[in-house]
């Protein structure tokens, strides 16, 4: 009896998925359309995942410019309600599984607390700041286009070490699958995310148990490692380069993983970091000017209402970082050009 697969195509499982899946978006167009027929559509799901006639639908992308381009995949709202029911099953079982400083999509973590954590590490290196900086070594690494490089093979013996069961394993297989290509992940998906933690647990694993590392940081495909002693730490980073290329097919990027004395600071997730205190990296803010002047520039009224919500938007990025004197000359700067206008029209 494939009890896990039971569980996973039962009526409790497959509504709360609905309910994930609308979760703050249940008046789209293809949402309303699905759950003007909700009770037919759950019990299609059910009876195909049952009998394993399930076949998962195409993507659309688009391209977002954040910190970089990037083409999300989106699936039509039935294969993400799928998504869901199968992320409710695998995720708790392989959370167990994942190291405390494993950051990324995860309940309770995310990057404002690894960014904590690194200066946690900052701090305990350089014992307080009693150490120099210049004596405390980094080791920062990016993996080149991860999403992108995943090896499909690969990731589906990772998953099927830990999970025996046959009907998970033929959906988890036709999801892996459902995108263009015959490598990589499609991000956008709410199994990408979980996919991609699963795959680099091998190298936390292997950098906490084999390499006995103490101060390391995850997020996503960006982690650091931190070592007061700078051959030691180069030998490392040899050894993680290695494991990425031997074990899981991944590259370091050439010009992303860096090896540096850590006095400049750490750039990690749109920060600086140092032992004392954190500051916003230059292009952050840049990012944060490019995109306000845009919305500026698209209209000609309630433009106090605009700027408020765009310091709103990213307030969360802004409070934890030493930037108040900045963020207060661009506030003031845009509340002048309001004042201006607002003047001129009188």
């Amino acid at each position: 009896m494939d009890e896990l697969f039971e569980n996973m195509v039962s009526g409790e499982n497959i509504n709360f998925a609905f309910e994930k899946a609308i979760k703050n978006k249940r008046f789209r167009p293809d949402i309303l359309k699905f759950s003007s027929q909700r009770e037919r559509n759950l019990n299609r799901i059910m009876i195909e995942l049952k009998n394993k006639t399930y076949n998962h639908g195409g993507y659309f992308n688009f391209t977002v410019n954040d910190s970089k381009k990037r083409i999300i995949w989106a699936a039509q709202f039935r294969d993400r309600v799928v998504h869901h029911i199968l992320y409710n099953v695998l995720n708790p079982i392989f959370e167990k599984s994942f190291i405390f400083d494993s950051y990324a999509c995860r309940t309770g973590k995310g990057a404002q607390r690894a960014i904590w954590r690194c200066q946690k590490f900052i701090k305990e290196a350089s014992r307080g700041g009693k150490l120099k900086n210049k004596n405390i070594y980094c080791f920062k690494g990016d993996i080149q286009k991860y999403f992108d490089s995943i090896d499909r093979k690969i990731l589906k013996q990772i998953i099927s070490k830990k999970i025996k069961s046959p009907g998970i394993i033929w959906l988890v297989n036709l999801i892996i699958d459902s995108h263009v290509g015959d490598k990589g992940m499609p991000i956008g998906n709410l199994t990408s995310q979980l996919f991609a933690n699963i795959y680099l647990n091998e190298l936390d694993h292997f950098i906490k148990e084999v390499l006995k590392i103490k101060w390391y940081v995850r997020y996503m495909d960006d982690f650091i490692i931190l070592d007061t002693n700078k051959a030691k730490l180069f030998k490392e980073r040899g050894l993680v380069r290695n494991f990425l290329k031997n074990k899981l097919n991944l590259k370091l990027h050439p010009k992303k993983s860096e090896y540096f004395p850590i006095a400049r600071g750490i750039e990690f997730l749109g920060y600086i970091v140092f032992w004392n205190y954190i500051i916003l990296r230059k292009s952050t803010l840049k990012r944060f000017k490019k995109r306000i002047k845009k919305e500026w520039d698209k209209i000609d009224s309630n433009k106090l209402v605009l700027i408020d919500n765009a310091f709103l938007s990213w307030e969360s990025y802004f409070k934890h970082a030493r930037c108040n004197r900045v963020m207060t000359n661009i506030y003031e700067k845009y509340w002048f050009l309001i004042w201006k206008e607002e003047k001129h029209r009188c």
